[in-house]
């Protein structure tokens, strides 16, 4: 296949470049991309805990505990406790985050139109609806075999390479 593109590829080498461009964004406003995504999701999600929010990054808690430390001590995330649970702390925004948070979306719209500049609407979404099945068809592929971390025996069904 020299002569077609190799989806795995082009799809590593996007997300990669992505993350490049995010950190060095992120930089410029004195944050990581981490602290970037936590601020993200404070605002979609006000209240989530620690271990929820490692969760959604896929890291272990005592990162995200060292990232909301700097956060807060920065001024812009408060743990408070869990009205339930006082073994959990709960995670929110204050207000020093919002012009921050502002700016880091005008970043975030700046990168979607580097990104998607001389693409037509139509294409566009053809590439979200595609990009969105892979995402879907992965979801359930992970939820089928969570612990299989072996490769697909030779012969099988399953396609042999990433």
């Amino acid at each position: 296949m020299p002569d077609q593109y190799d989806l795995l590829f082009l799809l590593h080498d996007v997300a990669r470049l992505l993350r490049h461009e995010s950190d060095r964004r992120a930089g410029a406003r004195g944050l990581t991309r981490a602290q970037w995504v936590i601020l993200f999701w404070l605002e979609r999600q006000p209240g989530l805990s620690q271990s929820e929010l490692a969760e959604l990054l896929e890291v272990e808690p005592i990162t995200v505990a060292r990232l909301i430390d700097r956060l807060q001590g920065r001024g812009m995330v408060e743990r408070r406790p869990d009205p339930h649970d006082r073994r959990i702390w709960r995670l929110h925004l204050l207000p020093p985050a919002r012009p921050l948070l502002a700016d880091l979306y005008e970043e975030r719209a700046d990168m979607l139109r580097m990104l998607t500049r001389g693409f037509d609407e139509a294409t566009l979404a053809q590439l979200g609806e595609g990009l969105s099945r892979m995402k879907v068809t992965l979801l359930g592929e992970c939820r089928r075999r969570p612990n299989d971390r072996t490769p697909p025996l030779k012969g099988s069904n399953e396609k042999e390479s990433v």
